[in-house]
C-alpha cells in the first residue's frame, strides 16, 4: 500500500477491505492461539482480533504482527460483544486520508504509536 495507488485501493468505493478480510474459518483459530500466546484469560467473544494497522488503513490482513486480540474496553458489560473504541479512530484517519488531510504513512505511524492519541496529533480530533 503506497500513497500513488490510495484511489486503487483503501479508498475505493467498492469495499477493499471486504476482499482481503480473511474469513473467520482463519482467523478464530489465530485468535484463539494468539490469546494463548499473550496470557489472555477473558472471554474471546468480547474481545477482537484486531489489526494493529487496520485494513482501511492499508494493514496486512495476514501478518501477525499486525494481529492482536484487543480486550473489550473499560466498562464493556461481559457477554455483549465486541465493542471497541478505537474503531471510530480508524475510520476518521481513513476518511483523512482519503480526503488528502493526511498522508498513509502519518495516519499508520499515528495510530501504531498510540490509536488513542492518533486523532489529536494529526489535530483531526
Amino acid at each position: 500500500m503506497t500513497q500513488a495507488n490510495l484511489a486503487a485501493t483503501i479508498c475505493r468505493k467498492s469495499g477493499y477491505t471486504k476482499g482481503i478480510r480473511p474469513p473467520v474459518s482463519v482467523t478464530g483459530p489465530e485468535k484463539r492461539a494468539n490469546a494463548s500466546s499473550y496470557g489472555y484469560t477473558g472471554r474471546l467473544g468480547d474481545a477482537e482480533y484486531d489489526h494493529l494497522i487496520s485494513l482501511e488503513l492499508g494493514g496486512d490482513p495476514n501478518d501477525a504482527r499486525n494481529l492482536w486480540v484487543e480486550p473489550p474496553d473499560p466498562g464493556h458489560k461481559p457477554g455483549s460483544g465486541v465493542n471497541s473504541r478505537k474503531d471510530p479512530v480508524e475510520s476518521k484517519l481513513h476518511s483523512a486520508v482519503c480526503s488528502g488531510k493526511v498522508t498513509l504513512r502519518a495516519a499508520q505511524q499515528a495510530i501504531v504509536t498510540d490509536w488513542t492519541t492518533a486523532l489529536s496529533r494529526l489535530v483531526l480530533g
